[in-house]
């Protein structure tokens, strides 16, 4: 299942959100603080303003009205106050005992039990701010108090006077206040992408130049370096490249110089070796004509210096055989052939018959366009494999697979019966001159086998692979491309014991 790429994984995204949110973060705290200080100054202007006033007209009408008042007195009270204030929208209600009067409506319901106990208990002012059908309003209590003499405490008269005023320039203030702020904040918010757009871009340019030279780099391109300007980090990041470009340079050309040098030697060496070779495999193949005539000692001597000389001639062929693979002096002469006759062929021009089973299929029915001569080496590799570390019976079974695509393969598989491969071995049983069992120095296998045979199916685009079977033993299998017009029918329908 595909993976969704997270949105914020570009550095230019982060360094984008990041200054948006401190620029967020910064312009709302700023404001948020500037508005309530502002916000408090408003209001606590106005209502002291407002008191201040309310207290004057209180004290005015406070000395023309008689104690106890009777309902026209303090209608009159509270007419004289709102005249004395006509333009600022208040609305006045005044109370004693049981007693009201308002003007120009009753404001009771406005006035909270809280504010009621307080001017009661009180002998100041008392204000509130209430919202009153959606609209903010400041609620001020002024007891009426008279004094009863010199050096003695003012008393409650038991006259209130209340006064609503409605704080619509104040809300209006506050409205601007929030407005400016949002102002601010979106100013801000644009300034620091714009701000964070450009840093971005100082600091990815460099970065995206590095990337660039790292996939050159990986390309095989190690001469590649970087303009380092400046001395901040990221210039000591270039010139760090710089340099660890330069010493991998330098490694990979001696590390080049040096397998070309052991190429060439190995090469050197093989061909040196097949002239006295081919002399050694002449003078042995005369002298086993005549071993019947030698004494004993002498025939067995003989027959090791031969089997000797075998080995060494087919180390030779494996060694020549690598170097032209490492030379890339390796050519394909591709022909359509049947790959069952081929199989039957390695068998048969071995000796093979009788200690291999087969399951192919009918003659014609699997062909496909290969180096014959390579093929019939991958075979033999395997099988003499299968023969020499493995156990009877050695099977060797021939079928087609086809993928879903449509891509259709030849697999060849080689399976034994023996102890199978160590699990330690299976990652390097195709690697050169590797033996599973370091016991077996002396063996007839030179270690080269596998390793030619993979390097051959990797010359036809074919995959190999080696694995232990379940019920014991191993299994090589090879799979070749069918370079065919028309796909082959199944191998498995028409396939047989031979």
């Amino acid at each position: 299942m595909a993976r969704t790429p997270l949105p914020l994984r570009g550095l230019r995204p982060r360094l984008v959100v990041a200054f948006a949110l401190v620029a967020v973060v910064s312009a709302l705290s700023t404001g948020a603080l500037a508005f309530r200080e502002a916000r408090t100054g408003v209001l606590q202007q106005s209502q002291d303003a407002v008191i201040r006033q309310f207290r004057t007209s209180v004290d005015a009408v406070a000395l023309s009205t008689p104690l106890p008042p009777s309902r026209s007195d303090l209608q009159t009270a509270v007419t004289q106050v709102l005249h004395a204030n006509q333009s600022q929208g208040w609305q006045v209600m005044a109370t004693y005992g049981g007693l009201s009067a308002f003007t120009p409506e009753d404001v009771s319901d406005r006035l909270s039990p809280e504010l009621r106990r307080s001017v009661a208990d009180r002998r100041a002012a008392v204000f509130q701010r209430v919202n009153a059908d959606g609209r903010p309003c400041l609620v001020v209590g002024m007891p009426v108090t008279y004094d009863s003499g010199p050096g003695t405490e003012t008393r409650l008269s038991g006259l209130v006077m209340y006064l609503v005023v409605p704080q619509n320039t104040e809300q209006a203030s506050v409205q601007a206040m929030v407005s400016g702020i949002e102002r601010a904040t979106l100013v801000a918010l644009c300034l620091a992408v714009v701000l964070a757009l450009l840093a971005a871009r100082g600091v990815l340019r460099p970065v995206r130049a590095l990337r660039r030279a790292t996939r050159r780099m990986a390309e095989g391109h190690l001469d590649i370096r970087l303009a380092v300007d400046g001395s901040d980090e990221l210039a000591d990041l270039s010139k760090s490249f710089n340099e660890t470009a330069a010493a991998l340079e330098r490694s990979v050309a001696e590390l080049r110089r040096l397998e070309a040098r052991a190429r060439r030697f190995a090469a050197d060496v093989s061909h040196e070796l097949r002239t006295p070779l081919a002399a050694m495999s002449a003078v042995t193949d005369v002298l086993d004509e005549n071993a019947a005539q030698l004494d004993r000692e002498t025939g067995d001597a003989l027959r090791l210096v031969s089997e000797g000389t075998s080995r060494l001639s087919g180390l030779v062929e494996d060694l020549m055989e690598i170097s032209r693979f490492d030379a890339g002096a390796v050519r394909l002469h591709l022909d359509e052939v049947d790959l069952a006759e081929s199989v039957l062929r390695t068998l048969a021009s071995r000796g093979w018959q009788d200690r291999v089973e087969t399951r192919l299929p009918r003659p014609g029915a699997l062909r496909t366009r290969v180096d014959p001569r390579r093929l019939d080496v991958m075979t033999a590799n395997l099988i003499g494999n299968a023969l020499r570390h493995g156990a009877p019976p050695v099977r060797v079974t021939l079928r087609v697979r086809e993928e879903r695509t449509g891509v259709a393969w030849a697999v060849i598989e080689v399976d034994d019966n023996g102890p199978g491969i160590a699990e330690d071995a299976m990652p390097h049983i195709f690697e050169r001159f590797y033996k599973a069992n370091t016991a077996r120095t002396r063996s007839e296998s030179s270690g080269l086998g596998l390793a030619i045979t993979a390097e051959n199916v990797h010359l036809h685009g074919g995959r190999i692979g080696a694995a232990n079977r379940p019920e014991g033993g191993s299994v090589f299998t090879v799979e070749l491309p069918l370079r065919r017009d028309s796909a082959a029918a199944r191998a498995d329908d028409d396939t047989g014991a031979r």
